[in-house]
C-alpha cells in the first residue's frame, strides 16, 4: 500500500480551505493509522476510520484521557495541567465519580428550563432578523443557544452569559485574528486567555459560596469525590469544561448546518415541507459539521493497530470529522441527507466520554431548527461565511444572511 504524500493535521489552513475532507478520504483508504509530524513539533497518531475511532473511544483502559482532549496540552508542557481534575481529562474511576457529581446540574429538569430560556431568546432574535431582513446568523442567532444554556446551568444573567461566550470564543480562537492579536507566542497567549475565564468563574465561585443555588458552580461546591470536596482548581477546571463544550458545539453546528441547507436548497425545501424530518435533520447537521474535529488520547501500553505499532505514551487522536464521512458507515457520505438512517455519528463522542451535555445540545438545536425551518421565508447567504482558524473546533466567525 502506497502512503500518501505527507500532510500536517495541525495545519489550520487545511481546515480553513475545506480541503481536509479530501485529505481524510485519502488517509482512510491509504494510511488509516497515520503518524503525523507537525511543523510545530507536535507528534501523534491519527485514527481516521469509523471502526478504529469507535474502538478507541470504547477502549478507555487502553487509551487514557489524562493528557487532555486537545493537542499541545498546556502552555507549560505537552501534558494537560487539568489531567485527572477535569471531567474531559480524567479516567476511570475518577471520571465516573466526577460525572455523577455533575449530573444534577444537567438533569432532565434543567434541560427543560434551558429549553424555555433558549426559546425565549430565539423568538426575540428571529423577530429582529425578520424585521431587519437579515442578520449575522453566527452572532445574532446561533450564539443565543449557548447564552440560554449558560443562563440556566450557571445561574447567570444575559449579559454575563454573552461575556462568558466572548471569553471562551477568544480562548478557542486563540490562533484567529478575528478574536485576538495573534502576535507573540501562542501558548503564552492561550494561558492568558484561560486565566481570564478562571477569573470569571473565581468571582462566581465566591458569590455562590455566599449564596448557593442549584447551578453548576453550587453543585460543584457541594460535590464530594471519595468523601472529599473538590479543590477550587477542580471546580474552576470543570466549569471551564462545561462552558467551552457548551458554548462551541451548538452555535458552530447551527451555522454549518444552516450553510448545508443553503447549499442544498432541495433538502432545505424538503424539511420545510415535512417537519417530521426535523430530528433527522439535526443528526445530519451534527454529522455534517463535526464541530469537534478530534479528541486526543494517550496510549497506556504498546498496541498494534493494522500495520501501525503505537508505543506506550504516544499521543493518539480520534478524528470525528473523518469518521463521520467514512464510506463504510455512511452511504454517499458527502451528500447532506436529513432522512439519513441510521446516522450513528461521532459528534458527541462515544463510550464513557460521550458528551455529558448532549441532551442540552439536542434541545437547543431542536428549538433552533423548528424556527429556522418554519414554512415561509428562507435564509440566504449575503456574504461568504468566515471560518474559525483551528484544527480542533470547526467553527464559524461570521455568517451574514438575508431572509427572502
Amino acid at each position: 500500500m502506497t502512503a500518501p504524500a505527507r500532510i500536517d493535521l495541525t495545519d489550520t489552513d487545511l481546515f480553513l480551505s475545506g480541503e481536509h475532507t479530501g485529505v481524510f478520504s485519502r488517509l482512510r483508504h491509504e494510511e488509516p493509522v497515520y503518524w503525523n509530524e507537525g511543523a510545530d513539533g507536535t507528534r501523534f497518531w491519527a485514527l481516521t476510520r469509523y471502526e478504529d475511532v469507535l474502538w478507541a473511544y470504547r477502549e478507555h483502559a487502553l487509551f487514557g484521557s489524562a493528557r487532555g482532549a486537545i493537542l499541545g496540552g498546556s502552555f507549560r508542557s505537552d501534558e494537560d495541567t487539568a489531567g485527572g481534575r477535569m471531567l474531559v481529562s480524567s479516567d476511570l474511576p475518577r471520571h465516573r465519580m466526577l460525572k455523577q457529581q455533575m449530573h444534577p446540574a444537567l438533569s432532565a429538569t434543567v434541560v427543560e428550563r434551558v429549553g424555555r430560556q433558549v426559546a425565549e431568546l430565539l423568538d426575540r432574535a428571529f423577530e429582529r432578523a425578520r424585521s431587519e431582513g437579515g442578520c449575522d446568523f453566527a452572532s445574532d442567532i446561533a450564539n443565543q443557544l449557548p447564552a440560554g444554556a449558560l443562563m440556566v446551568v450557571m445561574g447567570i444573567g444575559y449579559e454575563e452569559a454573552h461575556h462568558l461566550i466572548g471569553l471562551t470564543r477568544r480562548m478557542v480562537g486563540f490562533q484567529d485574528e478575528t478574536f485576538v492579536d495573534t502576535g507573540g507566542e501562542a501558548r503564552l497567549r492561550l494561558a492568558w486567555l484561560q486565566a481570564e475565564i478562571f477569573e470569571f468563574f473565581a468571582d462566581l465561585l465566591d458569590t455562590r459560596r455566599a449564596r448557593p443555588g442549584d447551578d453548576l458552580v453550587s453543585v460543584l461546591i457541594r460535590a464530594r469525590v471519595n468523601g472529599r470536596p473538590l479543590t477550587e482548581e477542580e471546580i474552576l477546571y470543570n466549569c471551564l469544561n462545561v462552558a467551552v463544550g457548551g458554548n462551541e458545539t451548538t452555535s458552530h453546528t447551527a451555522c454549518s448546518g444552516l450553510q448545508a441547507l443553503i447549499d442544498h436548497p432541495d433538502q432545505y425545501e424538503r424539511v420545510q415541507r415535512d417537519h417530521a424530518l426535523l430530528p433527522g435533520a439535526i443528526e445530519e447537521m451534527l454529522r455534517w459539521s463535526s464541530t469537534n474535529a478530534y479528541v486526543q488520547r494517550v496510549a497506556l501500553r504498546d498496541v498494534t493497530v493494522g500495520d501501525a505499532h503505537i508505543r506506550k505514551g504516544d499521543s493518539v487522536t480520534l478524528w470525528n470529522v473523518s469518521a463521520n464521512r467514512d464510506e463504510t458507515q455512511f452511504a454517499d457520505p458527502d451528500r447532506f441527507d436529513p432522512a439519513r438512517s441510521p446516522n450513528r455519528h461521532m459528534s458527541y463522542g462515544a463510550g464513557i466520554h460521550r458528551c455529558i451535555g448532549a441532551p442540552v445540545a439536542q434541545t437547543e438545536l431542536m428549538l433552533l431548527a423548528g424556527r429556522m425551518l418554519a414554512p415561509g421565508p428562507r435564509f440566504r447567504s449575503a456574504a461568504p461565511r468566515g471560518r474559525l482558524r483551528s484544527n480542533f473546533i470547526l467553527g464559524t466567525t461570521r455568517m451574514p444572511v438575508e431572509i427572502v
